[in-house]
């Protein structure tokens, strides 16, 4: 009995050990003064005009800084410097539909076509082609009627990117919806459409009240305000030229908002402690969905990669990426433009985030190298992100 009690006791710690062994290792973050020496460093390799960074340690923000220049003027980039979010405006409102999903509004599993007065192919005028897409390609296709909030949000109803990349400018269905991965800006609008239109709710207001406003992202809105123009970042090309910042005239789901650095560390931090949500609300926006299967993100309707041409442990959440890495489960989403170039990586344990927003797309090439930096080795697969990048 006492030699069974003792092996018994012994696997125990044995087990202990190894489970120990196995948790990830969370490497301690560097001080601030040399995250900005190391910014100053990649945006001299990168001839980055402008960037600002911010880290999240333990759901808080414990850094903020904006380095170089806002437009050509040379007037400096500052935490509250208005910047293009591109589409983190995805991750921000798939945080929204979530509120929306909790409150019994819409469902995540429920067919878009439950939700609208007529067939989707049938709304058509200048107006909503304007506004969301030109839905008629959709006619002779009754696929669009297995799509689903869920589907529209791990970006896999078998669109385009967008309609307008198509030859005759018709979004259309390349694959049964919900079976794999191929980002959509457009399917992210068709849900804010089905919102819209649907549910009668204004999309720009609900993000505004459910978000912006809750934290205190003051510099923040999914349109053009004129207070903006007193501190606003424009933008520089691959080649150097200085695009001038867009006035968005209209709320889109898959990329209108303009925020500052202090702003969306504001919203990061929120995002990562679980403020706002359900415990099985926040975990549901950052689980597993849909394993991805191509060799890189772009072109979004390439085929799918061989096994061994994969990345093990990438899939789609809900607005965002995830992946598992040495230090645990993460997530990450980027925004890009000609002249914006913008990456969000956190790791779950610690609830650590790097925000970086950049409107000088040349930067990107910087990124790989400044999360791991601050970070450490996560494990996430830039080279899916934006394919082959130089070392820095």
């Amino acid at each position: 009995m006492r030699r069974a009690c003792l092996l018994a006791t012994i696997l125990l710690i044995a087990g202990l050990t190894s489970t120990a062994r196995a948790a990830p290792q969370m490497p301690p973050l560097p001080a601030p003064a040399a995250i900005d020496a190391e910014v100053e460093r990649l945006m001299a390799a990168t001839s980055a005009r402008g960037l600002a960074v911010a880290v999240i340690d333990e759901g808080q923000v414990t850094h903020v800084r904006a380095f170089g220049e806002r437009n050509a003027a040379g007037q400096p980039l500052t935490p509250r410097t208005v910047m293009y979010g591109a589409s983190l405006t995805k991750a921000v409102f798939a945080w929204t539909v979530l509120q929306l999903v909790e409150e019994g509004v819409i469902d995540l599993d429920r067919p878009i076509g439950e939700y609208l007065a007529r067939p989707l192919p049938e709304y058509y005028d200048a107006e909503i082609e304007d506004r969301y897409a030109d839905y008629r390609g959709l006619a002779d296709d009754p696929r669009w009627r297995a799509i689903t909030p869920r589907i529209l949000l791990t970006h896999s109803p078998g669109f385009a990117n967008f309609g307008f990349l198509e030859p005759d400018g018709k979004l259309r269905i390349h694959f049964d919806p919900g079976s794999r991965y191929a980002y959509s800006g457009d399917g992210l609008i068709l849900l804010q459409f089905v919102l819209e239109q649907g549910l009668g709710l204004d999309i720009g207001a609900e993000m505004q009240r459910r978000a912006f406003d809750r934290f205190g992202m003051v510099d923040t809105a999914m349109m053009w305000r004129a207070d903006f123009a007193d501190d606003l970042a424009d933008g520089w090309m691959a080649d150097g030229a200085v695009e001038p910042h867009d006035e968005r005239s209209k709320p889109r789901a898959a990329g209108s908002m303009d925020t500052s650095i202090a702003d969306f560390a504001r919203f990061a931090a929120a995002y990562v402690r679980g403020d706002g949500l359900s415990a099985e609300g926040r975990a549901a926006l950052t689980r597993p969905w849909l394993p991805i299967t191509t060799a890189t993100q772009f072109p979004s309707l390439q085929p799918e990669a061989p096994l061994e041409g994969r990345h093990p442990d990438l899939a789609a959440g809900l607005g965002v990426i995830v992946f598992d890495g040495p230090q645990g489960h993460g997530f990450f989403k980027g925004g890009h433009n000609d002249s914006t170039a913008n990456t969000w990586v956190c790791v779950e344990t610690g609830r650590r985030c790097v925000v970086i927003l950049s409107n000088d797309v040349r930067s990107e090439a910087a990124f790989p190298s400044l999360v791991r930096f601050v970070l450490g080795e996560t494990g996430v697969p830039f080279d899916w992100e934006y394919g082959p990048l130089p070392p820095l």
